[in-house]
């Protein structure tokens, strides 16, 4: 028996293994696109996307008049079968193609019209009664349906970035309570600045995410719009009157998502300026976490001559030659993870500013670029929480013998004996290696009781009256 079945398209004939429910054009993709070596089936959401998308135009298609009543029930089971996630290995197309994308859309016509014919009792290929580009793609183009399955995806994955964010900024908050009364010197330009506390350290972190977060949510506004319906350029062609804003409806039905036709679809089809802005505010929570960690790394330095003023809870072996030495892995591996966010953010913006008129052919590489960001940053943050945050403990006493120690004890002074004192003073414990303290008791610039008021570091942490002493 034959283990092929044969299937045309414009460039020619080829043997298709029968065993597979992808036809020709994604066999000519497989052979083509050798780039990442990461087939689209790495993103089943982008899979199920583009399921939702054919279901939904084979039900807009059907109540139009436009497509039978029975092909359209078989392209909705078809999809529903995908959607169970037995058929993601079929979607074998590297992310990284050619064709703005036309591979991935074809890959699911074409798996979608082979499940559909095998539902109508009909042999894969046999697609005169059931055709991928007729039947399955009828009024849609690969233009309107990858960027919509890119921003149904997108919307999927922020909402899971958010809710991992909500997770370490909860985590974040509760060592913000368990350290709000240890005092620890801060550090500006690593120098000794002023006191405050660890809790103020941490709870500064969880306002960080928060605010993030907040921006992360406004970009999922941006992503509703979609251009169902546009066609090839945005001008509708091959399409009913009624189609897009039925289309429109039908999917966000079936997603439960409010989705927006865009108020024009020739500009929804070249625009993509929402995936520009997106990628900014990755890399902006990139940025600002990778800063986290280095905090992090920066305290829990040591054990004997570095800060010390935090433990990480040891989660490995350091060293292959240096026994007993614990590395923090967790924030270095969450480092690289930002790192490769903010290498992301500039292939995005390279590849939205490469489109040219009608279209942006970049797409894939956008769509990939946008999704491994939001699965790295995803899994880093679930990761420090869970592996890292939860499990910080405090040096207390190493903390509060920084405070008594530091010579930046001599800014709460200014208002009291002036810059010029102060400055002498904080070179006279530099030099001498003798405490402000005591520095200015010798001096007589003031009184034991009023010293003692003014430098009591929890006196230090937060605003206060000033009141010059006689």
């Amino acid at each position: 028996m034959k283990s092929y079945r044969l299937e045309h398209d414009c460039i020619g004939e080829r043997e298709v293994p029968c065993e597979c429910y992808y036809g020709i054009q994604t066999l000519r993709a497989d052979e083509n696109y050798k780039i990442s070596n990461i087939p689209i089936s790495h993103y089943p959401q982008l899979i199920d996307s583009l399921a939702y998308i054919k279901m939904a135009a084979a039900q807009a298609n059907c109540e139009l008049g436009l497509l039978e009543e029975d092909k359209s029930k078989h392209i909705t089971l078809a999809c529903e079968k995908i959607l169970e996630g037995k058929y993601y290995d079929q979607f074998v197309v590297d992310v990284i193609q050619g064709g703005a994308g036309t591979s991935t859309n074809m890959c699911a016509n074409e798996v979608i019209a082979n499940l559909g014919l095998e539902g109508m009792g009909h042999r894969c290929g046999e697609y005169e009664f059931l055709h991928p580009n007729i039947d399955v793609n009828m009024s849609q183009s690969t233009n309107d349906v990858y960027p919509t399955a890119m921003r149904i995806t997108l919307i999927a994955k922020i909402r899971q970035l958010i809710e991992a964010m909500a997770f370490l900024k909860k985590s974040f908050e509760k060592k913000a309570e368990e350290f709000k009364d240890i005092i620890k010197m801060g550090r500006t330009q690593l120098q000794d600045a002023v006191p405050m506390t660890l809790g103020q350290e941490f709870s500064v972190y969880a306002v960080m995410l928060g605010e993030d977060m907040m921006r992360l949510q406004e970009t999922t506004d941006l992503v509703r719009e979609i251009n169902m319906g546009a066609t090839a350029i945005g001008t509708g062609l091959n399409a009913h009157p009624e189609y897009a804003d039925l289309v429109t409806e039908k999917l966000s039905n079936l997603l439960g998502i409010n989705l927006v036709k865009a108020e024009n679809l020739v500009e929804a089809t070249q625009d993509t300026g929402a995936y520009v802005q997106l990628s900014g505010v990755l890399k902006r929570v990139a940025v600002k976490v990778s800063k986290i960690c280095n905090d992090l790394r920066l305290m829990s330095s040591g054990p004997r001559c570095g800060f010390n003023e935090i433990n990480l809870p040891p989660m490995a072996p350091g060293s292959s030659i240096m026994p007993g030495k614990v590395n923090p892995v967790i924030p270095e591996v969450v480092n690289q993870a930002c790192f490769y966010v903010v290498g992301a953010d500039m292939t995005v913006t390279m590849a939205c500013g490469a489109g040219q008129l009608e279209l942006n052919v970049m797409e894939p590489v956008i769509a990939h670029s946008l999704f491994s960001s939001l699965m790295y940053l995803h899994n880093a943050f679930e990761t420090l929480a869970t592996r890292c945050i939860d499990g910080i403990t405090a040096n207390e006493d190493v903390c509060r013998n920084y405070v008594r120690n530091s010579i930046g004890l001599v800014t709460a002074l200014n208002p009291y004996i002036g810059y010029e004192k102060s400055t002498e003073v904080a070179h006279e414990a530099l030099a001498s290696g003798t405490s402000v303290y005591d520095i200015v008791l010798a001096k007589g610039y003031m009184k034991k009781e009023d010293l003692d008021d003014i430098l009591s570091p929890e006196n230090m942490i937060k605003p206060r009256y000033f009141h010059k002493k006689d």
